[in-house]
């Protein structure tokens, strides 16, 4: 990977609907290397996929909720059941086994209270295994880009590619 791959990709982290012209002209190369490029970035897996980013206040998805799992036993079978469970729930935003004193970190989205009150009464509590778990409510949001930092990446500043 060089330099002209880590621009490409901190273009594309910006603007995934970027067209191979349009990346040339912010990288510095021909449209045809940029294909190129990214085709490989793909194929490599270091480009993931596209998405479309939503609005989840246009959604009505308003309530954002952080919540500690623990489980009681931590048997493998007790693991996937609450894998399981999270994956078949669409409010799962994001999903962490941890290290610590609870298991797993999920983050919610909800359109409110209600709604979180449903999730954590009938889905998650009754879970086979599940021990306690504790909640906290977003109450602003201060950061989110979904960005990765590229300046640890190394790169060979003498190798130019080919146009």
């Amino acid at each position: 990977m060089d330099r002209f791959d880590i621009k490409i990709l901190e273009a594309l982290q910006r603007d995934g609907r970027l067209t191979s012209q349009e990346l040339a002209e912010e990288v510095g190369l021909s449209s045809s290397q940029c294909a190129r490029r990214r085709a490989l970035l793909e194929k490599s897996g270091v480009i993931e996929g596209y998405h479309a980013r939503l609005n989840q206040s246009a959604l009505g998805l308003d309530l954002i909720v952080f919540i500690q799992i623990a489980l009681d036993t931590h048997s493998p079978d007790a693991s996937k059941r609450l894998l399981s469970l999270l994956n078949s729930m669409p409010e799962v935003s994001e999903a962490y086994s941890m290290t610590g004193s609870t298991d797993y970190h999920v983050k919610l989205v909800v359109p409110d209270l209600k709604g979180l009150s449903n999730i954590i009464n009938n889905k998650l509590l009754p879970q086979e295994g599940v021990s306690h778990l504790k909640s906290s409510i977003v109450l602003d949001r201060l950061k989110e880009s979904g960005h990765l930092s590229l300046n640890h990446l190394k790169t060979d500043s003498k190798k130019a590619p080919p146009q």
